[in-house]
This record gives structure tokens, C-alpha cells and sequence, in this order.
């Protein structure tokens, strides 16, 4: 393929001037042959066959990055749902299976390793339950392993049994790294409708009908479509939905080449081009500002549905053509805490837990990164939960819910977490209850649209 000097210049300069990376290369890993009666047997086979696939993903990454000039942010791992490796040990606590998780990926020097993780969207097995029970611990005694439940889907309706213990499992996080501003809760994320191929922390694992192992990449690019959009300030909403597909085409591709030759060199499959913009905390890295560049004076603001809408449509336009294997979440993100803008729409009176629930009906995910007060309920927590995962059931889209009810904290405080995770003023909740609707347990049946076959 031949590539003139303008296209050249051009991806300097998305790279070095508007923020464009590979915001993640994620190796899934299938452990599903590490299972044993002993727990301890099988927290060593998940070591070894961790570090034996993964022992030079970091140094491919990162000579991948100084050879393309194509900066890679995140080096990071997937694998099998623990519950399903732990269900054949003797022990009802995985405690001792996320520690092996974490001790493996810093021994391959990796930044987050994802798959604690449970899949209950009919009911539970047992492997399911000792999962959820040691989610909080597990999250406590060990740096950089995730965690996530998937609680429902558009197939199978919404496990409200699984609802309600979610709410009483992010609480109980919140309390076990109060002294670290509840962080446990920023590694653990409710579904529903998870996909088995996201690269993205905190919501990855890999999937039972994945292979051995693959290669998945997440895009990013906030920088990149502002930028473009910032030169068609004249042109009608037609001419943003095109300027913002031509871009996302310019991102995936970059996308594109650097999955294949990761998964070349690493002797692996490549699995997936994730195509989400994925925001920082830096300043010129927001999705929000995206929208504020379309016309809007604040994220927040009316109009943000309509916008994010559009912007999450085109991008996904522009990736479909730049690569066959598109997958993942592959949209926006909305995380409040990543984004600068985000952060600015909530500190100004703007953005509101109520308004970031419906923008989720038409964007990537859903209520992540937002921290909320320290005393808010389990069952409100749950509620919320509950709320999101029908916009994913009825939709049939995925949804997801990262809330950090941080102890100590009330409305307008700070906490701050650090790195990409950045730091969030703490949002408002409805004190109305739920309790009521929570404790009736039993399962939300799957919608009509469900009935496809």
C-alpha cells in the first residue's frame, strides 16, 4: 500500500498533537485446563500458563510502539471467568485465584488483568456464588486484577437475585479499601449483555467460545475527532456525522495495523479492533468536549442525547469500514472520572447521575467511573443496577454499571484515584427507596425482542 506525504503528516500529527493512541493491547487467555480440587494447585496452573502465553506481550507492545511511533498505552490481560476455572476446588473462597491473577500479571509486567468474574444472567452455579462472595476481599489484598458480574441480557432477562447481591457486593468493596477512597469499586463492573471479546478494564474476560488465547486492541482517539471537527464549525449536522466517519475510519486503522502485528509476532489470533473513544483526564482528550465542539455549551446541557447519539453512530460507521473484525463495546465511553470534560459538565451543575443514565441509551456501556456518596444503600445501588441493565436488556445493547460509593464522602467532595482513572466529584443520588422492589427477588423476564430465532 502506498501512502502520500499528507496522510504521512496527518498521523504525526493525530499522534503528537491530539492524543491519538492504542489505548490497550489485551491478550485473552483461555484457562479453562487449569481446573483442580485443590485450590492451590490451581491458582499455581493459572500462574504458569499466564506467564508461560504472556511473557512477551509487554516487550511486543512496547517495540511495536517505538518501531510504528504509534504510542501504546496499556499492555493487558483477559481470561477465562474464574468461577467456571474455580467451580472443580474443594474451597468456597477465590481469594487464593485472584491472587494467583495478580501475581502473574505483574510478573509479566502487564497493567490490569481482567476475568475475576462471574456470568448469572438466568441463575447461579456454585462456582458463581463463592465468585461473588469473594469479590470484595479479592479486590482488597490484590493491585491490579477486575472484577465483573454480568447480571442479565436481552436473551435471558435480568437475575434480580444477582441485582440485589451486586448492590451489597459493591457496598462491601467500598468498605474493604475505604482507606483508599473505596478503589476496589473502580476494578469492578456490572453487565448486562457482556461481550466475551472487550479489551477494555474492568469489564474484561475472555469468552468460552474464544480460543486459546487472542489478540484484542482497543482504539482511542477524543483528541483526534475534535480536531476534525473543529474544522467544519461551518458545515450542517450531515457534514459532522461525515467529518466524524472519515476520522474514525484514520483511528481504526492505526488500530488495525498494530493488532495484526501484535498478534503476528506473538504467534497468537487476532481477535477485534474495539473502536470506542476512550477518554483521559487530560485536557484535549474528552468525549465531552467532542460534544461541546458539535454545538452544545455544556455536556449536560439539553441536546447531549442527540449528539452523543450521532457521534456514536458515526464512529461506528467509519471502524466497520476500516476493519472486518470490529467487536468489543465500540462506540463512546462516558466515564466521568476519565474525562476532563466530564468533569467540568458535573463541577458546573451540568451533568447529573439521571442525565448520564439516559445518555447510556445510546452510547458505549453505561454508568461508569462515578463516584457517589458514602452512604448511599446497598438497595439503591442495586436500583440503579437494575435500571441500567433494562436500558441493556430492552435494547439489546450492552450495559454496564462502575459506581463508587466512597465512605466519608458526600455531594461536591473530590476523590481523586489516580493515573487514567483520574479523579471525580462526587454526584448526587435520589434518596427515594427501592428497598421494596430489590427484596422481591426472582428474575425480570427477557423482552419480546428476544423471541429472534
Amino acid at each position: 500500500m502506498l501512502f502520500n506525504t499528507d496522510d504521512i503528516l496527518e498521523t504525526t500529527r493525530m499522534i503528537t498533537q491530539n492524543k491519538l493512541d492504542v489505548r490497550t493491547i489485551t491478550m485473552g487467555i483461555s484457562l479453562r485446563d487449569c481446573g483442580h480440587p485443590d485450590i492451590k494447585v490451581t491458582a499455581q496452573k493459572i500462574y504458569d500458563k499466564i506467564c508461560r502465553k504472556a511473557e512477551h506481550l509487554v516487550k511486543t507492545g512496547e517495540d511495536i510502539e517505538v518501531e510504528l511511533g504509534v504510542p501504546i498505552i496499556n499492555k493487558r490481560i483477559s481470561v477465562t471467568p474464574i468461577s467456571m476455572v474455580g467451580e472443580s476446588c474443594d474451597s468456597n473462597d477465590y481469594v487464593p485465584l485472584a491472587q494467583a491473577l495478580d501475581n502473574a500479571g505483574k510478573q509479566v509486567g502487564v497493567n490490569f488483568i481482567g476475568g475475576f468474574s462471574a456470568l448469572v444472567d438466568k441463575g447461579y452455579t456454585k462456582g458463581d456464588r463463592n465468585l461473588i462472595a469473594s469479590i470484595p476481599e479479592a479486590l482488597a489484598v490484590t493491585d491490579i486484577v477486575c472484577s465483573s458480574v454480568s447480571v442479565g441480557s436481552t436473551k435471558c432477562g435480568i437475575n434480580m437475585d444477582a441485582v440485589k447481591q451486586m448492590g451489597e457486593v459493591v457496598k462491601a468493596a467500598a468498605e474493604r479499601t475505604a482507606d483508599r477512597d473505596a478503589i476496589g469499586c473502580a476494578k469492578l463492573v456490572v453487565f448486562c449483555n457482556a461481550v466475551p471479546d472487550n479489551p477494555f478494564m474492568a469489564g474484561a474476560f475472555h469468552g468460552v467460545t474464544e480460543p486459546e488465547s487472542v489478540i484484542n486492541v482497543g482504539v482511542s482517539g477524543p483528541g483526534v475527532v475534535k480536531y476534525a471537527l473543529e474544522q467544519v464549525r461551518d458545515g450542517d449536522i450531515g457534514m459532522v456525522a461525515e467529518t466524524i466517519k472519515k476520522t474514525a475510519f484514520k483511528i481504526t486503522r492505526v488500530g488495525q495495523l498494530v493488532a495484526q502485528e501484535a498478534a503476528r509476532r506473538l504467534n497468537t489470533q487476532f481477535g477485534i479492533i474495539d473502536l470506542s473513544l476512550a477518554p483521559t483526564p487530560a485536557i484535549g482528550d474528552s468525549v465531552a468536549h467532542i460534544l461541546e465542539e458539535i454545538g452544545l455549551e455544556s455536556c449536560g446541557g439539553p441536546g447531549t442525547t442527540a449528539t452523543l447519539a450521532m457521534l456514536n453512530d458515526a464512529v461506528k460507521k467509519g471502524g466497520l469500514m476500516a476493519s472486518s473484525y470490529v467487536g468489543g463495546l465500540s462506540g463512546a465511553f462516558i466515564p466521568v472520572s476519565e474525562d476532563a470534560g466530564m468533569i467540568a459538565a458535573v463541577e458546573r451543575g451540568a451533568l447529573s447521575l439521571e442525565k448520564l443514565e439516559s445518555m447510556t441509551c445510546v452510547c458505549s456501556v453505561g454508568l461508569d467511573m462515578i463516584a457517589i456518596p458514602g452512604d448511599t444503600t446497598a438497595a439503591t445501588i442495586s436500583a440503579i443496577i437494575a435500571d441500567e441493565a433494562a436500558i441493556g436488556m430492552i435494547n439489546n445493547k450492552t450495559t454496564a454499571v462502575r459506581l463508587i460509593p466512597v465512605p466519608g464522602k458526600d455531594v461536591g467532595d473530590r476523590v481523586e484515584f489516580g493515573g487514567l482513572l483520574g479523579y471525580a466529584p462526587v454526584l448526587g443520588v435520589k434518596k427515594f427507596s427501592a428497598e421494596k422492589f430489590i427484596n422481591r427477588g426472582g428474575r425480570i423476564p427477557a423482552p419480546v425482542r428476544s423471541l429472534t430465532n
